[in-house]
């Protein structure tokens, strides 16, 4: 199957056999047959913000929209192995030509973001950037991603306490944007801070794993860049304020390499899009302050601790918040936050939800490790047994192979001190003696039902995190009837 992107009027009026149809910044719902429709608001956005985009930077936002149109549509389920999909676009472009020598290596790029096999071919048609009826001035010196996530504060507050005028980019999500508009009020940034929505519907059945999702955030950034002007020839900055320890997001389990490991700011993702960037002279510069800190150490060396504190509390870590407005707890994300705040040893200052009341649907993660979905937990603290016993080496494997050699170092040890955050969380919680209870439990009904004998299984092996970190929850115990 084949999906086309084109504006609207570019749409053909007889639907092909195995084509979808999508249409391009307008909504698709009047055309002759069903086809779904990506951007719809984005031109009015732009153009309302006073930007005036080159047609190199245009044509690449439309590329981005039309991937994460694509990631959202084409349903894993379906594939051969229930994960990697090939998925074949061909996008309208304004000026195509110069963008065909790259697609190569945006297909690799692509590959390694989301773990499928992309298939790009542009044509002619595709619009004009908007031309806006006056252009604003920001006076921006970068443009720095906004979420409205803890990380995203941290290089906000970094940025302006260094006396930098970073452009604060937005993308609006549900239950975030009063939390980004929060913080730039406190900044007092207002006038520097662009927040546009991203619309994508499909005829497909779609998928949830949304792992495309970051190139939205950098194509918009990449327009708001057009505001600033480079000197001397330099690349204009897009900051990307990530911890290290995300941003790598090496692999927890050997099985866990597809769909719970992301790889929005990984740098091999960010340096292959920068390099076809830059080569169609569109001149930017994606920063990775953090990539060697991790989300505690941000925390700690944040530059205005007291405004930190005021506004932490107010930011989205989790996965899963946009389903309840409420922070799981026990996602690798949640995880991260969790124990980025017991490291920065300060009592966890995250709200609690206007609609279950809690600021943690799991708060307790020794008892969260019932529930059959909880397998971050349990991955996280096999990662953490399994550092203790064979190092970290073992746990890394080929993850670092994309590095220098000078800067091997410095992400490994960066894995290292984001496990250790981890595990002092999950210590705090009897978590790590919780998982290894459960392992015992199991295994000890598989021998009755065997009829052999439990002085076979290696006790020492086992029972050493209770050893180590002390006695489980009374409640706990209670629920396991021990």
């Amino acid at each position: 199957m084949k999906i086309i992107f084109k504006p609207l009027n570019k749409l053909p009026n007889i639907k092909r056999k195995n084509y979808e149809y999508v249409s391009l910044y307008k909504t698709g719902t009047r055309h002759r047959f069903t086809v779904g429709d990506v951007a719809k608001d984005l031109r009015r956005e732009v153009g309302g913000a006073g930007l005036s985009p080159s047609i190199q930077e245009w044509d690449f936002c439309t590329l981005a929209m039309a991937v994460a149109a694509a990631d959202e549509a084409v349903p894993r389920a379906k594939s051969a192995d229930g994960w990697t999909r090939q998925i074949e676009i061909e996008v309208a472009l304004r000026h195509p030509a110069i963008w065909k020598p790259y697609l190569e290596s945006l297909e690799e790029t692509f590959r390694f973001l989301t773990g499928d096999f992309w298939k790009i071919s542009v044509t002619t048609g595709g619009l004009e950037p908007p031309k806006p009826r006056k252009r604003l001035d920001y006076s921006g010196s970068c443009v720095s991603l906004l979420s409205g996530g803890l990380d995203s504060l941290v290089g906000a507050i970094d940025l302006c306490d260094d006396g930098e005028k970073p452009i604060f980019l937005s993308k609006i999500v549900n239950g975030d944007s009063d939390k980004q508009t929060e913080i730039v009020k406190e900044l007092k940034a207002e006038k520097r801070h662009l927040q546009w929505s991203f619309n994508s519907r499909s005829t497909l059945a779609g998928d949830d794993q949304t792992r495309g999702r970051s190139i939205i955030f950098l194509a918009y950034a990449i327009l708001a860049s057009s505001s600033i002007t480079a000197k001397n020839g330099q690349r204009k900055r897009i900051i990307v304020p990530e911890n290290g320890f995300i941003s790598l997001n090496v692999p927890l389990s050997p099985g866990r390499i597809g769909s719970h490991s992301t790889k929005t700011t990984h740098p091999v993702y960010l340096d292959g899009l920068e390099n076809v960037l830059n080569a169609l002279k569109i001149n930017i510069e994606f920063i990775r302050p953090y990539q060697f800190r991790t989300k505690g150490e941000m925390l700690i060396a944040c530059k205005d601790q007291e405004l930190l504190k005021k506004l932490m509390g107010n930011t989205t870590s989790c996965g899963r918040f946009g389903r309840t407005k409420t922070h799981c707890g026990r996602c690798v994300p949640c995880l991260v936050r969790r124990s980025a705040f017991l490291a920065r040893n300060v009592q966890d200052p995250t709200v609690k939800s206007r609609n279950t009341g809690k600021s943690y649907e799991f708060p307790d993660l020794g008892l969260a490790l019932l529930d059959k979905k909880s397998s971050d937990i349990r991955a996280a603290a096999s990662s953490i047994m399994l550092v203790e016993r064979k190092g970290i080496e073992r746990f890394i494997g080929s993850s670092l192979a994309f590095c220098k050699s000078e800067e091997r170092e410095k992400y490994k040890c960066v894995v290292e001190r984001g496990l250790e955050e981890i595990k002092q969380l999950l210590i705090e919680h009897k978590a790590l003696w919780s998982i290894f209870t459960v392992i015992w439990i199991c295994i000890r009904i598989r021998l009755r039902s065997r009829k052999r004998r439990p002085e076979k299984i290696n006790l020492r092996l086992l029972w050493r995190p209770v050893l180590v970190h002390g006695s489980a929850p009374l409640e706990y115990l209670k629920i396991l009837r021990i």
